[in-house]
């Protein structure tokens, strides 16, 4: 008997199997072999960041640039070809980055300068989870997503709380201190508050005043108190996530909607309900 005719539609999908898929012998070797071409590139973008090899190699970097542009042009287009909702991979996270570690190559033939921006390719090596199977560890980054938004409305009135606070103290400062002494306006005066309460302490700003010295101190020992807040309020959400039973998630991506983060005994995909190759 003749072999069945291979369809555009198996192509495809066998296509797919290879770029999203990092369970599968070929998907893992594409996976490798794409991880050391964005080493690769960003390390070219680091070198020619430095004068005087840039100089002497600047043809030979400039020519391995435009490959691995290519090379990335068409991963980039057989990403989109592949799903069935091409718009759900572009907007998505990696679909971003994958268009700005693609397009500015080619912007750096009408401006000069932008092809530096090719360093976000190093965000694609987020893609180093699926590869050396890593997955496991999801269930952990999924508990802790989940304590970042049951807590974000606590955390936004806390942010907002410090906000006016640094409004107020700010105000007082600039009362307090001279313009000899840099607060020469409120902004500016927000702006040293703001470095002195987070404990960054650039120095740049400083009173010189007792009153505004004895502030400045209750400042400091402010921040140090107020870093914790939120710590213990993100803490108390990854408490509660952690008693939930566990739960084991994979790399399986899906072919319709390119979401990913399925559970290990998932059949259909839990964005858009498309059955799942397992």
């Amino acid at each position: 008997m003749n072999p069945l005719p291979v369809t555009k539609k198996d192509w495809l999908h066998d296509l797919h199997e290879i770029i999203y898929e990092a369970d599968t012998p070929a998907g893992k070797l594409f996976d490798v072999v794409l991880l050391w071409v964005i080493v690769l590139s960003v390390l070219l973008v680091m070198l020619e960041s430095v004068e005087e090899i840039n100089n002497q190699y600047q043809s030979i970097f400039n020519s391995a640039e435009w490959v691995i542009t290519v090379l990335f042009s068409i991963e980039y287009i057989a990403r989109i070809v592949t799903v069935k909702k091409p718009f759900s991979y572009i907007f998505s996270f990696y679909g971003v980055i994958d268009l700005l570690s693609t397009i500015p190559k080619y912007v750096s033939l009408f401006f000069v300068g932008t092809q530096v921006l090719v360093a976000f390719r190093a965000l694609r090596l987020l893609r180093v989870f699926r590869i050396l199977k890593l997955y496991r560890y999801i269930g952990e980054s999924q508990k802790l997503i989940f304590a970042l938004r049951a807590s974000r409305t606590r955390i936004s009135v806390f942010l907002f709380a410090i906000l006016i606070i640094c409004v107020i103290l700010g105000t007082i400062m600039y009362m307090v201190e001279s313009n000899e002494s840099g607060f020469t306006s409120i902004p500016r005066s927000i702006y040293w508050a703001i470095v002195t309460l987070t404990t960054v302490g650039y120095g740049d700003i400083t009173p010189q005043s007792t009153l505004g010295q004895i502030i400045a101190s209750f400042i400091m020992i402010l921040g140090y108190a107020i870093i914790a807040i939120p710590t213990g309020i993100i803490t108390n959400e990854v408490m509660k996530a952690d008693g939930n039973p566990e739960t084991t998630y994979t790399t399986v991506c899906c072919i319709h909607c390119s979401a990913e983060g399925h559970t290990a005994n998932a059949k259909y995909c839990y964005n858009c309900g498309e059955a799942l190759n397992q």
